[in-house]
């Protein structure tokens, strides 16, 4: 696995401090069950535009028995939506979209570095870089496990316009 230096110190962090727990995550997110990869959220900071949580990666997440079958990883796309569920979790809290529903504007600069297995704790960083009310948040992610890197990039979200989806 890397060794890319992390945008955050991670030492910083007591992971044993739950700032939100998963019921307060379901306040902000709409993702549900096997769609719903937040564990925890254990650091907010609106100065520093950072957040922190985890995805504790269980033995019986659907996507185990057929990704690979006897050599289970998460897959790609599920980091990058854990990575999407921390930033839009932080940017709802804080209102910085000013959107009832944030969605995938876009992906840039994405790489994966190493695997996430069943067992693993992915912790994940978004680091928010750019904020247009009404138009799109851009943030720097990055996903763990333990200090390694296992994927980072920047997103965008955008707006959804959910009074059409209904």
């Amino acid at each position: 696995m890397s060794s890319k230096e992390l945008i955050y110190d991670l030492s910083k962090i007591d992971f044993d401090h739950v700032v939100c727990d998963i019921e307060e995550i379901r306040r902000i997110n709409p993702q549900r069950y096997e769609m719903e990869q937040l564990t925890a959220v254990v650091y907010e900071s609106t100065e520093e535009g950072v957040c922190i949580g985890y995805k504790d990666v269980a033995r019986d997440e659907f996507w185990v028995r057929g990704h690979m079958p006897n050599m289970p990883v998460m897959p790609g796309v599920m980091m990058l939506e854990a990575a999407a569920q921390i930033s839009a979790y932080f940017a709802q809290k804080y209102d910085y979209l000013g959107a009832k529903m944030i969605g995938f504007g876009g992906l840039e600069e994405v790489r994966f570095r190493g695997p996430v297995i069943p067992g693993d704790r992915l912790v994940l960083i978004s680091r928010l870089l750019k904020s247009r009310r009404g138009r799109m948040i851009i943030c720097r992610f990055q996903g763990a496990v333990g200090d390694m890197v296992a994927v980072d990039g920047v997103l965008k979200g955008i707006p959804l316009p959910v009074d059409v989806l209904k």
